[in-house]
């Protein structure tokens, strides 16, 4: 699939450099060091590097600018391919991600292949040690017919007070169901219910530190 040529995002720009969606009131990454907490909770939460081998399969729920993926690439040991499928309704344009990789300039130094991809219109292509799969639509509607199982999720959706809907029953169901044996999840929010709704769908759901002013967060690995 193809991306639309008009980003679908809904951005304004905060200080000029902070990407935040109007639609959900939210901004896509940390007020303080959005790389720092991608590499404290999805990158730590999910023992990674060191769980990592060849087939490894990584799955995301939003994309946003990419940074998570930016973050991965760069600890996957030298030789080594591992999958990322990530799950985005409202993909950003390749010139609103790199204005917003600006801020990051470890990420935005590797990240020319991936902007090159997504600007051509690319959601499934070679970035790295990264077999990328961006899948546009509602997760909601998508992730059910995905036939991929992941080693390790991203949840990282907006905000569960703002998108209630990415971390709904049904769809953590979903997670839950496209985990491997012994999978992990790791997610920057502690909301009781999605910790509840995570637990039904089959996860040993605990709560630790978060990073920066966020207390907690979760992680959390699937039974059996």
């Amino acid at each position: 699939m193809s991306l639309p040529d008009q980003s679908q995002a809904a951005l304004e720009w905060r200080d000029g450099a902070i990407p935040v969606s109007t639609r959900f009131d939210d901004p896509y990454f940390s007020l303080a060091n959005g790389l720092e907490e991608t590499r404290h909770v999805f990158l730590r939460g999910n023992r990674l590097p060191a769980r990592l081998r060849d087939g490894f399969q990584v799955a995301e729920l939003g994309f946003g600018t990419g940074l998570n993926m930016l973050a991965l690439a760069l600890i996957v040991p030298e030789g080594m391919r591992v999958g990322f499928t990530s799950f985005e309704a409202f993909p950003m344009s390749a010139p609103e991600i790199s204005r917003a990789l600006e801020a990051f300039p470890q990420a935005r130094a590797i990240a020319d292949p991936f902007l090159a991809a997504w600007a051509a219109g690319q959601t499934r292509f070679a970035f790295g040690p990264l077999e990328v799969e961006v899948i546009i639509g509602d997760a909601r509607d998508t992730l059910a017919a995905w036939p991929g199982k992941a080693d390790a999720w991203f949840l990282d959706g907006f905000s569960p007070a703002k998108n209630p809907e990415l971390w709904g029953e049904d769809l953590m169901a979903q997670v839950g169901a496209h985990t491997a044996p012994h999978g992990s999840f790791a997610t920057y929010t502690a909301a009781g219910f999605v910790r509840r709704n995570l637990s039904a769908a089959g996860f040993e759901v605990t709560r630790e530190a978060g990073h920066g002013h966020k207390r907690h967060m979760s992680l959390g690995v699937r039974n059996g």
